[in-house]
C-alpha cells in the first residue's frame, strides 16, 4: 500500500534556473505566484527549484561577446528543457537570445519592473559628476558605449560577475563607478549601493531589462496553462517591440544596441538606438503606435536603425579611404625627386 502511495505521487513541476542570488530570487518569485494562483501547487514538493550552472556562470574572465555572446547563459538551461529534465526556465529576459531553439516558447512574461540603469559610486553622486578621466567599470558595450559618448574622457575598465561581485570589485577599488540594472539591484536588495538613478535620456536601457520571462516547451499545453494567470499582457507587448527590433539588427551583446518601449494613453511609444564602441557615432529612432502593432513597430524602428548604420558604415569607409588615398598620394610627391621647372 505504502509503495502504491509513492508511486501515485505526481511529479513535481520542476523550475530551471541558474544558481546566481538573482536568478534563485527570480525562480523563487516564480514558485510563489504559480503556489498563489494553483492550490495543488501549493502543496509541499508540489514545486521543485533545479539549479543549473551554465557557462556563462564557469567563464568570468572574459567579456561575454568573446566566448560566444549572452545565450551562454542560458543553453544548458534550454538544453534541460528540450531533454525533459525540467518543465519551465525563468529568465532575465535580457539574457535570452533574439532567436530561441526550434521547440521552446517564452510562454510568459512578469510585470515589468524598472527597467533603467543605477549608477554605484564612492567618487560621486552621478555620472556626470564623475572626476575627469576616472574609470568606470562595466562589461556592457552598450552601457560603455553610451558613457563615452556622454563623458568621452572617462576611461572604461572591464568588470564581470554577478551584480553582488561587481558591488565588491567597486569597493575594492578596481573602478571608481559601475553601472547596474536598477531591478536586478532591487531584487536582491542592494538598493543602498545606489548613488543615482540615470534617466533614459542619459542611458537608454538594453532591450528587455527589467523583464522577467519564463520559457517552456512549445507543445507543453499543460505548463503553458499553468502559467496564464502570470502573464503580463502590458509588459509582453513592450518585450514584443523590444526584441522584434533587436531581431531586425541582428542584435547580439557584441553590438551596443538599447531599446525601450512604454504604454501610456493606450499607445506603445518606443525608442531604439544603436552607437559605435567608441560612443562617437549614435543613431536613435523612436515609434508610437497601436498596442497591437507592437511587432510592426519594433521591426520597422530596427530595420531604420540597420540602414543608419549601414549608411554611417559606407560613409567612415569611403572617408577611411580617401584618407589613406590622400596620405599615399602626398607621401608620393613628398618622396619624388626634385625638379626645375625647364620653362
Amino acid at each position: 500500500m505504502r509503495a502504491q502511495q509513492i508511486m501515485s505521487q505526481p511529479q513535481p513541476l520542476r523550475i530551471g534556473t541558474r544558481g546566481s542570488p538573482m536568478a534563485l530570487i527570480q525562480a523563487e518569485i516564480v514558485r510563489d505566484r504559480l503556489a498563489a494562483a494553483h492550490r495543488d501547487l501549493a502543496a509541499p514538493g508540489a514545486l521543485e527549484i533545479v539549479v543549473i550552472r551554465t557557462t556563462g556562470d564557469r567563464i568570468q574572465d572574459r567579456p561575454l561577446y568573446e566566448i560566444g555572446g549572452k545565450a551562454l547563459f542560458t543553453k544548458e538551461i534550454e538544453e534541460a528543457l528540450l531533454g525533459g529534465a525540467i518543465d519551465l526556465a525563468v529568465h532575465s529576459m535580457k539574457d535570452v537570445a533574439t532567436w530561441l531553439p526550434p521547440g521552446l516558447a517564452i510562454a510568459c512574461l512578469l510585470p515589468r519592473d524598472d527597467p533603467r540603469d543605477a549608477f554605484l559610486s564612492h567618487r560621486a553622486a552621478t555620472l556626470r559628476e564623475l572626476p575627469l578621466g576616472a574609470a568606470l567599470g562595466t562589461s556592457s558595450p552598450r552601457r560603455a558605449a553610451q558613457v563615452l559618448h556622454l563623458r568621452p574622457d572617462l576611461r572604461i575598465v572591464s568588470i564581470r560577475g554577478n551584480a553582488g561581485t561587481r558591488i565588491r570589485k567597486l569597493a575594492a577599488g578596481e573602478c571608481d563607478a559601475t553601472l547596474l540594472s536598477l531591478a536586478g539591484l532591487r531584487r536582491i536588495k542592494e538598493e543602498g549601493a545606489i548613488a543615482s538613478i540615470v534617466s533614459t535620456e542619459d542611458m537608454l536601457p538594453a532591450a528587455t531589462q527589467g523583464a522577467i520571462g519564463i520559457e517552456c516547451r512549445a507543445d507543453d499545453r499543460a505548463t503553458r496553462e499553468r502559467l496564464v494567470p502570470l502573464h503580463h499582457a502590458e509588459t509582453a507587448s513592450c518585450i514584443e517591440a523590444e526584441r522584434a527590433l533587436l531581431a531586425a539588427l541582428g542584435g547580439s551583446c557584441r553590438t551596443p544596441i538599447a531599446a525601450l518601449a512604454e504604454l501610456a494613453d493606450g499607445m506603445l511609444s518606443l525608442r531604439g538606438m544603436v552607437i559605435s564602441p567608441d560612443g562617437v557615432r549614435c543613431h536613435r529612432v523612436s515609434r508610437r503606435g497601436a498596442v497591437t502593432d507592437a511587432e510592426a513597430l519594433g521591426s520597422d524602428a530596427g530595420a531604420e536603425l540597420h540602414r543608419l548604420a549601414s549608411i554611417n558604415d559606407i560613409l567612415t569607409m569611403f572617408t577611411t579611404i580617401s584618407n589613406q588615398s590622400l596620405t599615399s598620394s602626398l607621401l608620393t610627391l613628398l618622396s619624388a625627386p626634385a625638379t626645375l621647372d625647364a620653362g
